[in-house]
């Protein structure tokens, strides 16, 4: 797997644990150990998002086609 297709894989699994939290925080008997448990892997996911990115500057060339 890619760079690339590893940072679009970890992202779509952290958008679907956002809205998995945001499902299980609209109910009034949310478990919130439930809760707590998907937003620290929400939170493990996104450091590691920004552990194998590409420094800013880096980014913003690549995006430019340098």
């Amino acid at each position: 797997m890619s760079m690339h297709n590893r940072l679009a894989a970890l992202e779509k699994r952290r958008e679907v644990l956002k809205k998995e939290i945001e499902a299980c925080e609209a109910h009034p008997s949310a478990d919130q150990l439930k809760i707590a448990d998907l937003k620290r892997q929400k939170l493990l996911l996104k450091d590691e998002i920004a552990r194998l990115q590409p420094p800013l500057p880096i980014r913003e060339s690549l995006s430019l086609g340098h």
